[in-house]
């Protein structure tokens, strides 16, 4: 889309996986999850799009066990929105730029917040909605994935 062009991300090769959640096999011809540049998320972040948007971004960091934990949970997520149109997943690595957990008023990995750039909204920022921390944590994964789910759902 012309929002994804906009953007710097990496699409990752395809290939096959199991799902996370049902235990099938994927296979993969692009994978729905995109990893964005310090320039695209700051973009995304001042409204500098060409078009409304919902992007779901997870906060990680190579270091963070819980953030490898939930990474094919936060793909297979992402499938149950892909034809959803207005609707993007992207994950950003915090050692690109640590200023952003200040940014966004968050702290810690992983993180995971919607931003809903608007272009018609000049000089200011998106609307970001932070995902609250779980009263129970996951230890492997720190969120439980019907909980983000639910969090796109009624936000988006």
């Amino acid at each position: 889309s012309e929002m994804m062009k906009t953007l710097g991300y990496i699409v990752p090769s395809a290939g096959t996986r199991r799902s996370k959640l049902s235990g099938n096999i994927i296979r993969r011809i692009k994978m729905p999850v995109h990893r964005i540049s310090k320039e695209g998320l700051h973009k995304i972040i001042n409204n500098k799009v060409n078009t409304k948007a919902n992007c779901i971004v997870k906060f990680y960091s190579n270091g963070c066990h819980l953030c490898h934990g939930l990474h094919d949970y936060y793909i297979d997520i992402s499938d149950q929105f892909e034809d959803k149109g207005d609707t993007f997943f992207y994950a950003f690595n915090i050692d690109d730029d640590p200023s952003i957990e200040k940014l966004l008023d968050f702290n810690g990995v992983p993180t995971i917040v919607l931003l809903k750039p608007d272009p018609k909204v000049k000089n200011s920022r998106c609307k970001v909605l932070k995902m609250e921390d779980p009263e129970k944590p996951n230890k492997k994964t720190w969120y439980r994935t019907h909980r983000i789910i639910r969090f796109i759902q009624r936000n988006t």
